[in-house]
């Protein structure tokens, strides 16, 4: 091969190669020129619920006695006798004779007073036949003519047989009472709680027989903030009259229950600790011991929940607690899908839901999603879910014209 051909085929080849490839990229067409999208973010909205309920103020407490005694001993003597029900969670009749001192020595001083009554009574027999016998003698000698002086009637002597009698009818008194408080009863159908003495056992005045509560009725102290205070409307002292219905929610015995009671007064203090106000709720027949009682005993001890309707709170927008950020800011996707950054009016906001009176419509989607950098006209793809809003525990129309009407009483 000819020295000029071998050394001007590489550069044929190279040069071939290029307009090879300058050909092919030719033939390519070029990419259609878009604008960049803006950036997206994906969130979950839900649309505002409107309350048609009143406020209910949730509080905690612990089942008391109303009526709650320490039985004592106001006599001294031995315990000769106790009922089968005069036992830890005994149950009793009112006037039921739940123990018994021995009344030997009280029966013998009964005797000894009514006998001592008895002689007093013979003096002032006495007496008053020498003071009636001293003014006929003594009308017999000067008629009309002049008066008889005390000393002439005998009447100190006969003030005194009076006086004698009186005392002698307050040791009569005293003994009898002494010997009724050997029989120890309470004047109402309640449970024992406990025991302090046994049969057999010496007692003296003041001795702890054991304690009892009635069973009629119970009471739960429910403390309350200033501010839950403020949705209640109740009035500053019970002497204005409270009576508001109310329920109370515990678990019995594993079983979750409620059980009707009743508002019936405030304590009227503020503790100095806690800062908070005590109102009291009350219970009929918590053991539910009346023949016509259909609820399940509430024991006393038994922490319960309460729930307590307030003032009215339709017409305001309720949203779930978590679609608040910053204290007050709602974020809500408007019409084109752009973030919204609003600024609410919380009127009550509870652990799990908040009450707003302004702001927000029943149609906005309201964002429920955190949002780490939450600018306004930030591009959004909303998602909603098939349950609108919080659920709301509604009351009948009947039921919450009836708890308006008794709160307005209130």
């Amino acid at each position: 091969m000819p020295r000029i051909v071998r050394l001007a085929l590489p550069v044929v080849i190279i040069v071939g190669a290029i307009l090879l490839f300058i050909a092919v990229v030719g033939m390519n067409k070029r990419p259609e020129q878009r604008d960049p999208e803006p950036p997206t973010m994906l969130v979950e909205a839900i649309r505002p619920a409107v309350s048609q309920e009143r406020f209910m103020i949730e509080a905690q407490g612990t089942v008391q006695p109303k009526t709650e005694t320490t039985i004592v001993s106001e006599v001294a003597g031995p315990i000769i006798w106790m009922s089968d029900d005069f036992l830890a969670g005994g149950l009793f009749e009112a006037d039921a004779e739940l123990a018994r001192i021995d009344p030997s020595d009280y029966e013998a001083a009964l005797l000894a007073a009514e006998a001592d009554l008895a002689a007093a009574q013979a003096s002032l027999a006495d007496e008053q036949a020498r003071s009636d016998a001293s003014r006929d003698d003594f009308r017999r000698l000067y008629g009309d003519q002049r008066e008889p002086s005390d000393l002439t009637l005998r009447l100190p002597q006969l003030a005194r047989a009076k006086a004698a009698v009186q005392a002698q009818e307050a040791a009569v008194m005293r003994a009898r009472r002494n010997l009724e408080r050997t029989h120890i009863r309470l004047p109402y159908d309640g449970l024992v709680v406990r025991r302090n003495a046994d049969l057999g056992q010496y007692v003296t005045p003041g001795t702890s027989l054991g304690v009892a509560f009635a069973t009629d009725r119970a009471e739960v102290r429910l403390p309350m903030s200033d501010r839950e205070l403020s949705f209640l409307d109740l009035p500053a002292t019970s002497r204005e009259g409270l009576r508001r219905p109310i329920t109370l929610t515990a678990t019995v015995a594993g079983r979750p229950g409620s059980w009707p009671a009743t508002l019936v007064r405030t304590e009227g203090v503020v503790d100095e600790n806690t800062r908070l106000t005590y109102v009291v709720a009350e219970v009929l027949d918590p053991y539910a011991l009346e023949p016509a009682s259909t609820d399940r005993a509430l024991p006393i001890g038994t922490y319960v929940e309460a729930s307590v309707p307030g003032r009215d709170a339709r017409g305001l927008i309720v949203l779930p607690a978590q679609a608040i950020h910053g204290g007050d800011q709602v974020y809500v996707a408007n019409a084109d899908d752009e973030l919204e950054v609003r600024t609410v009016d919380i009127v009550r906001k509870t652990t799990d839901r908040v009450y707003i009176g302004s702001a927000i419509d029943r149609d906005d989607r309201v964002i429920t999603t955190a949002i780490p950098a939450p600018i306004p006209g930030l591009r959004l793809r909303v998602r909603e879910p098939d349950a609108p809003g919080p659920e709301l525990r509604l009351l009948p129309a009947e039921e919450l014209a009836e708890t308006s009407a008794e709160g307005d009483e209130a």
